[in-house]
């Protein structure tokens, strides 16, 4: 508590000083807590936000005229916002209010994200682009509703420079050509699994949007033409293409002769593609600075290709998941690509730890590794690993089963900047193992998952020493327990992902340590057999920020424990219910109350009947956008209910 004297000479300093003080202030809660100190505090973020995300809907009005001088509107949590809403925002709070007109807070507004608004139609988006003048940024991806029209109603905000159209199923080329001939000074697009998309479209873009710096087609079935056209972009310096089945080194072939300020190119999953289409890529563009070709080389790299790769003395990262390399390849790669600082070698036949040790000596200034399923690789290798490339901030060891206590050790003494590492299945780590781990103590994640040997003990080395973990990974974890999740819980307060699935020994106390975690978001807890309604409680009434939670086969929680959830959290977004034992009146509540709620599964529900489902699907239809039930259901629900969720844009899935 400041003394008087304390809070008289902070209040002193003038607005520009708290201004400054405040826009040092990084985390939002931070800037919770600056806000609550006195009136003058929240009167500066007032004037100084410039970014807000909104969780709930309801309170969008009264934010928006709180904070008059937004810049960047993030409205992806709020998935009921329809052309109504919209409207009303740009006039008044309601009818006969006397509140002022909230138009205003669109003026300066540079950014806009719009991501999942099924309800946002051609009207709602023309209003916005028409009161944004100044708008430069739209993230209208998986708006199952967007299409041509929509497409046409944004293209009136001629000043968009980025745009994001991802999985906007009804889009064609229609729309594709008003975007570029409205909007013709855009410099990034993101396309990807817009499947309507053609040659023609592409075409017709890369002719009207000149300035375009990224561009992402991933997942299209486009052709080598489009690569034809996109060839013809000079300030194009990253190239999307990951799992196009249609085009592959012919077209490859003209990326070679365009594009002179290629940077990044992704042809990762691309079938068609090979090693003769890489050093086409790679001829033309001896500046690249990051290549992803992971699971698209069936064989091993050629020769002619590693000879090309020779000039690549400016690449960063490459990927080449899934490929056979040979110990040339990695001699060829220390040798002459030493600036990278990320390699991915996950599911690679022929890694070998002589292989990593030659690539590791020359390549020092490596920060992120990936060597999932990379079976051979042994603690020989961790330890050149560690003892080389001293800035490692991601290690990924998935399944590499001869990894033991000796190469984290390693790991623990060298790589102090370590920030992630994925362990999931390596059965050679154990206690020991993880307390030479936990003096990486900027370690934020965590995955342990399958690791049988750890126990109690050896996780409270991580909740002692490795303070900054945001996400932990202890899926199948059988020796971990209620002891090891109080440790947890005592260190780990910034803890915002947590899997306790399979964990059969965790009980109500363990859950009851987990709801002390304030800033959790998404927690696993599948099969937990101990647990009953009043571990539920105790993480429902901590846990507020709890926005997605599986609970799948936690048959002896009862209702007490699902009223609570009902009750208190407010932020869930996804539920998994499946095999509980919730009745009719406590899942109409959970899917009535939980405001917030977009995806649910809802498979064997042995307690609730058809009618308790399908009041339980009315209580949620307005917001619900992708739910799973049991298949026999299909015939039983009745119609209305069915039309009126497909009417709305949910997904139904029968299991």
């Amino acid at each position: 508590m400041l003394s008087f004297q304390s809070s008289k000479n902070v209040l002193s300093l003038t607005e520009d000083l708290l201004v400054r003080i405040y826009e040092l202030l990084a985390a939002e809660s931070d800037r919770k807590s600056f806000r609550l100190v006195c009136r003058e505090f929240r009167r500066i973020d007032t004037l100084t936000r410039r970014h807000l995300r909104v969780i709930r809907i309801e309170f969008l009005p009264i934010l928006l005229r709180k904070y008059p001088r937004l810049q960047s509107l993030d409205l992806s949590a709020c998935p009921r916002i329809d052309d109504g809403v919209v409207s009303l925002l740009l006039t008044r709070v309601g009818p006969g209010s006397n509140s002022p007109i909230l138009g205003h807070w669109a003026w300066g507004l540079k950014s806009l994200v719009l991501s999942r608004a099924t309800g946002l139609r051609f009207s709602g988006l023309e209003m916005l682009a028409r009161a944004c003048p100044c708008l430069e940024s739209v993230d209208v991806s998986y708006c199952c509703g967007f299409g041509d029209r929509e497409a046409a109603a944004l293209s009136s905000a001629v000043g968009l420079r980025e745009l994001n159209m991802d999985k906007c199923l009804q889009l064609t080329d229609v729309g594709l050509a008003k975007i570029a001939v409205g909007c013709s000074k855009l410099e990034k697009l993101s396309l990807k699994w817009c499947m309507e998309m053609t040659d023609l479209g592409i075409d017709l873009l890369c002719k009207k949007c000149v300035d375009l710096k990224y561009l992402d087609v991933s997942y299209l079935k486009v052709t080598n033409e489009s690569l034809h056209s996109i060839a013809s972009l000079l300030k194009l310096e990253v190239l999307g293409l990951m799992a196009c089945p249609l085009i592959d080194d012919v077209g490859l072939q003209f990326i070679e002769r365009g594009c002179p300020s290629l940077k990044v190119i992704d042809v990762s999953r691309c079938e068609g593609v090979s090693s003769s289409g890489l050093i086409f890529v790679v001829r033309g563009h001896r500046n690249l600075l990051e290549l992803n070709a992971g699971y698209c080389l069936s064989q091993e790299l050629s020769t002619a290709l590693l000879h090309q790769m020779k000039n690549l003395n400016h690449l960063e990262v490459i990927r080449i998941d899934g490929a056979r390399i040979s110990e040339t390849s990695f001699q060829v790669i220390s040798a002459n690509c030493k600036s990278l600082v990320e390699i991915g070698l996950s599911k690679c036949l022929g890694v070998t730890n002589m292989g990593i040790m030659r690539l590791v000596s020359a390549c020092i200034n490596l920060r992120v590794l990936n060597l999932t399923c990379c079976h051979s690789i042994t603690d020989a290798a961790i330890s050149a690993i560690a003892y080389s490339c001293r800035s490692l901030v991601c290690l990924k060891v998935e399944s590499c089963n001869m990894i033991t206590e000796k190469g984290l050790c390693q790991l623990g003494s060298f790589c102090l900047l370590l920030e992630e590492i994925d362990l999931t299945d390596c059965c050679g780590v154990n206690d020991k193992g993880l307390e030479y781990l936990s003096r990486c103590s900027e370690l934020s994640c965590l995955k342990l998952g399958l690791c049988t040997n750890i126990s109690n003990k050896g996780l409270s080395y991580i909740g002692f020493n490795c303070l900054k973990i945001h996400e932990l990974d202890l899926y199948r974890c059988t020796g971990i327990g209620d002891d090891g999740l109080e440790a947890l819980s005592n260190g780990c307060k910034k803890l915002r992902k947590l899997n306790l699935s399979y964990c059969n020994e965790v009980s109500d106390r363990g859950l009851g340590y987990i709801g002390r975690l304030e800033e959790l978001s998404d927690l696993e807890m599948r099969a937990l057999h101990k647990i009953t309604g009043v571990g539920l409680e105790a993480v429902a009434v901590g846990c507020k920020r709890l926005a997605d939670l599986d609970m799948k086969h936690c048959e002896k929680v009862g209702d007490s424990g699902f009223w609570a959830l009902a009750y208190y959290s407010k932020n869930l977004r996804q539920i998994n219910l499946s095999y509980c034992g919730i009745s009719d009146m406590a899942l109409c509540m959970v899917m009535g109350n939980l405001s917030r709620l977009q995806e649910a599964k809802l498979v064997h529900l042995s307690n609730c009947t058809v009618e308790g489902v399908e009041l339980a699907l009315r209580a949620c239809c307005v917001r619900i956008k992708k739910v799973k039930l049991f298949a026999p259901l299909r015939f039983m629900l009745s119609s209305e209910i069915l039309e009126i969720l497909h009417a709305r844009g949910c997904i139904i899935r029968w299991d």
